[in-house]
């Protein structure tokens, strides 16, 4: 059943989020961050090819009736809308036009393709745990791999991979995602130091004012947050599983990117 779309003089926008098991969508009030009205989620199709998904995202815009420009997040490197690389999500994708690919399956709306982490920290900088805050704003999304956002003074760096970053002879996420403590059975405090020293590489790269941690494991950032010991302050994502969606619907209306 289509959802009824707000009045089109509103301040609204429209974003999906392309994740490795859902594809979420929704209406924006881009005045206060807040979806209008319900999410709407099918799950990522498989295997997870672009026409795939481009028809699985079209599903979720013929579900609201939304026909103004859009949204849509990535999970892996986008640069002008070309696909660079694939996480979670079929290899055909990389050299892929994703913007043009979501566009034919969209019958020519505007459509804006950026990196899913991006997406949530420009939501999360603008609406969430860095809002008001000035300077330089990393996000890290902790979960299967590490993902990141830079924010300075509100504009975008896109396409940040600090989760490859080397840290003591191994790449960041595979020391210190959230999906590396489930697997070896780490308690947060083992994990943290871990975490810590993938923050001071961070640090040392970039001198953020702000940190904001993201993914599933910050709904229980008061069991670890309090342990880290790096030196920039650490607060836990606010949007939470909305960020994606909100930060792509802005991106649609160049908020945040440049």
């Amino acid at each position: 059943m289509t959802a009824q779309v707000p009045s089109p003089a509103a301040n609204h926008g429209f974003g999906i989020d392309v994740g490795g098991s859902g594809v979420k969508g929704g209406i924006v009030d881009l005045g206060t961050g807040q979806l209008v009205g319900e999410r709407f989620k099918l799950a990522t199709p498989r295997p997870s090819t672009p026409d795939a998904v481009a028809k699985t995202i079209a599903a979720v815009v013929a579900h609201f009736g939304w026909t103004g420009p859009l949204g849509v997040t990535y999970p892996g490197v986008v640069t002008d809308g070309i696909v660079r690389t694939a996480a979670n999500i079929d290899d055909s994708w990389i050299g892929t036009n994703a913007t043009e690919v979501y566009r034919t399956a969209l019958g020519g709306q505007p459509v804006t393709v950026l990196n899913d982490a991006d997406a949530a920290g420009l939501a999360e900088e603008r609406f969430g745990a860095g809002r008001d805050q000035t300077g330089v704003v990393v996000l890290l999304t902790f979960g299967t791999g590490i993902g990141s956002a830079v924010i300075h003074n509100g504009v975008l760096l896109p396409n940040t991979e600090f989760g490859h970053l080397e840290v003591d002879g191994k790449e960041a996420e595979h020391r210190a995602a959230s999906s590396v403590k489930e697997h070896k059975g780490w308690t947060y405090e083992r994990w943290t130091k871990e975490v810590t020293k993938v923050l001071v590489a961070v640090e040392n790269a970039v001198w953020p004012d702000l940190i904001i941690a993201g993914g599933g494991i910050s709904r229980k950032a008061d069991k670890w947050v309090p342990l880290l010991t790096n030196r920039t302050p650490v607060v836990a994502a606010a949007l939470q599983n909305t960020a994606g969606i909100v930060g792509a619907a802005m991106a649609a209306h160049g908020d945040g990117t440049g």
